[in-house]
Order: structure tokens, then C-alpha cells, then sequence
């Protein structure tokens, strides 16, 4: 029972600690996360599509808000271009293996991305080699670029056009905040695209 009730008391304090973040994006991010609204919106009007990739978790997460514009979320609509670049692991061997890891967004970005485009790149820490890369190289392609990550940034805040920075430093915190503003980016875009507004 002693056991049961550490347990039930750890659950409790990381559910506690989730909420507080939520409230604190809440206060702090509803302005980013609606100019990300309208960045992508104005990106499917002008004919161009979202382009994210990360890698671990983040991959995870790339690839799930790909699917929720591709397939639907809520709203019946036309199926709207978007794609994970982490997803096709012969490429991202084969430019690992000839080019090294770090350009294994970079490179797709440089083949795929349009200046029409707006790319995603999520890191917990903001710092990830490969991501940083492929954000310049999207920008070189004069796309709209963005940056998921924790609470400093790291090297994306100073790269990126647009940055969402979660307030924690808890890579599993940070992760269900970026699902969770990926969730209410997709909603929300797919209300705008779906209303003709």
C-alpha cells in the first residue's frame, strides 16, 4: 500500500507539473502559436506545404503532425500537403552514411523545400546539429522556418523565423507541449481551410 501511494504521489506531481506548463504556454505563447496558424494557412493559400522533421521523440512528433494535416483531424477537407523527412530511412541512411548525420535534413530540405514552404524543425533542446542545418539551408530556399524546442532555444531561437519555446527543461514535458501545440495548430488551420475564410 506504501508503494501504491508513493506511486500515486509521483503521478500526481507529473501531472501537476504538465498543467502548470500548459498554463504557462497558456500565458506566454497563444500570440506564436496563432502567427504559426497563420503562417501555414497563408502557405496552403499561395499553393505550398509544411515540410517538419526531428529526431527521437521529436521524429515521432514530426511525423504525427504531418499525418493530422495529410489525413484530418476533425473536419472533413481536402487533404492538405505535409510531410515528415524522417520517414524514409533508406535516404536517411544513405545521407548519413555519405554526407554524415547532421545533413540528413538539410540535404532533403535543399531536394524538397520551395520558398512557397514552411519548414518545422523540433528540438527539445534547440541545439541539434542536424536540425539547425536544416533550418538554414530552408531558409537559403527562402521558406518560413520554425522552431520547436524547450524552454532556451538553444541555437534555433537565433536561427529560425519564428520560435516556440516550451517553458521546461524536462525533455518529456517539452514533448507533450509540442504535440500538444501541434494539436491546436493543426485544429486550427483546418478550421480556417475548412470555413473558406
Amino acid at each position: 500500500m506504501n508503494k501504491l501511494n508513493n506511486l500515486s504521489g509521483e503521478i500526481t506531481r507529473l501531472l501537476d507539473e504538465s498543467t502548470l506548463i500548459i498554463k504557462d504556454i497558456a500565458t506566454q505563447q497563444i500570440d506564436d502559436i496563432a502567427r504559426l496558424v497563420e503562417i501555414i494557412v497563408t502557405a496552403y493559400r499561395n499553393g505550398g506545404k509544411i515540410v517538419l522533421f526531428g529526431n527521437g521523440g521529436s521524429a515521432a512528433d514530426a511525423q504525427h503532425i504531418a499525418c493530422e494535416l495529410v489525413g484530418r483531424l476533425k473536419l472533413e477537407r481536402q487533404a492538405l500537403p505535409a510531410l515528415a523527412l524522417n520517414t524514409n530511412t533508406s535516404l536517411l541512411t544513405a545521407i548519413a552514411n555519405d554526407y554524415g548525420y547532421n545533413a540528413v535534413f538539410s540535404r532533403q530540405v535543399e531536394a524538397l523545400v520551395t520558398r512557397k514552404d514552411v519548414v518545422i524543425g523540433i528540438s527539445t533542446s534547440g541545439n541539434s546539429p542536424n536540425i539547425v542545418k536544416a533550418i538554414k539551408a530552408a531558409k537559403l530556399k527562402g521558406a518560413k522556418t520554425v522552431g520547436l524546442t524547450g524552454r532556451s532555444g538553444g541555437r534555433l531561437a537565433k536561427t529560425a523565423d519564428l520560435i516556440l519555446k516550451v517553458p521546461s527543461d524536462s525533455t518529456p514535458r517539452i514533448q507533450e507541449m509540442h504535440i500538444t501545440i501541434g494539436h491546436i495548430v493543426c485544429e486550427m488551420v483546418e478550421m480556417e481551410l475548412a470555413s473558406g475564410a
